[in-house]
């Protein structure tokens, strides 16, 4: 549905041109000094107005409705909310009888039985991962001592970032899009969080990523590549009573649980399906395959700005993690 986690909770909500989107964290201790300003940063990484990102410009201004009082969170569930203004509409009436290819248009059509709100993807845009990104703000001011580091590793599958300016350009006069891997490394992590079997720290992490339009695939440590290796290669020998590692080739988690190495992993997200350039589609309408000409304000590379969500997924996933953890060691 729209919730998750067992500690650290999190209910998102809204639709891309409704009145605003946002999301309610419930479990988030008193005494947290909290305020708008926090939230500045990674709203900014998240924004568009760079080469390859949507020309829809949002103030994207937090609303912290609940949960804050004199600049510290009181314990109560916190709601977050941003309001939509900058919308139009009238791009995305011809997409009722003729979905966009790879996009919800037509799986939200038969979830909903057309009640669906299709504008701007409705509860399916990406606008709403503004509220995941507040969660993992506030998830990372409890992680407070776990450093973040997200990268951009890979575009359309060239690995020399000094190409991706032009590739980025290239991309939007071609009115098409570009996809491309992120990789994120944690570094501090506490050991032992994460619980077998179900909710091992994969599963967490993952179910959050793949929550994400766009991602279509998460590797831990060496991943797939490690298919080259043989196990006296591939196993990450103990080098110390700390329990550090010679290798993070399982990317700093066995059997679910962290051990005490960098938490590493990398996340692909697929090109933007929604482009300028003509695409041949089925109209529901005319019973017949057609040309689609997609209008509205899209980014030729949501890559650029869903690696600041990832990381954020990423914190969520932790950071419920460490409270679980923290509650079994209470006396």
């Amino acid at each position: 549905m729209n919730h998750f986690g067992r500690l650290f909770q999190i209910n998102i909500f809204g639709e891309s041109h409704g009145k605003s989107v946002g999301i309610l964290i419930d479990g988030v201790n008193p005494g947290i000094p909290l305020c708008e300003e926090d939230f500045s940063n990674d709203l900014l990484r998240r924004k568009s107005g760079g080469i390859g990102t949507t020309p829809r410009i949002e103030d994207d201004k937090i609303i912290i409705e609940s949960g804050v009082f004199n600049g510290f969170t009181t314990g109560a569930p916190i709601l977050l909310r941003f309001e939509n203004n900058n919308t139009k509409s009238k791009d995305y009436s011809n997409l009722v009888s003729q979905p966009r290819p790879s996009h919800a248009d037509y799986t939200a059509k038969l979830k909903y039985n057309g009640f669906n709100d299709y504008r701007g993807g409705g509860h399916f845009s990406g606008r709403l991962t503004l509220g995941l990104v507040s969660a993992g703000v506030i998830a990372k001011k409890i992680l407070k001592d776990f450093k973040f580091n997200t990268k951009l590793i890979n575009l359309n599958g060239e690995e020399d970032s000094s190409k991706f300016k032009n590739m980025l350009m290239d991309a939007v006069s071609e009115k098409d899009s570009l996809g491309g891997i992120i990789s994120i490394r944690v570094d501090n992590v506490l050991k032992g969080l994460g619980e077998p079997y179900f909710d091992s720290l994969e599963s967490t992490i993952s179910h959050l990523l793949f929550s994400v339009g766009g991602v279509k695939g998460v590797e831990f440590g060496i991943g797939f590549d490690g298919v080259n290796l043989k196990g006296s290669s591939f196993n990450d020998v103990i080098i110390d009573h700390e329990g550090h590692t010679k290798t993070n080739n399982n990317g700093g988690i066995n059997g679910g649980i962290s051990n005490g190495n960098p938490i590493e992993l990398k996340v692909f997200i697929k090109p933007t399906p929604s482009i300028g350039k003509s695409q041949e589609t089925y109209n529901f309408k005319e019973e017949k395959v057609s040309e689609l000409v997609i209008n509205g304000r899209h980014d030729a590379a949501i890559i650029l700005r869903a690696m600041v969500v990832c990381e954020a997924c990423v914190a969520i996933a932790l950071c419920d993690s460490y409270l679980i953890n923290k509650a079994y060691r209470e006396d």
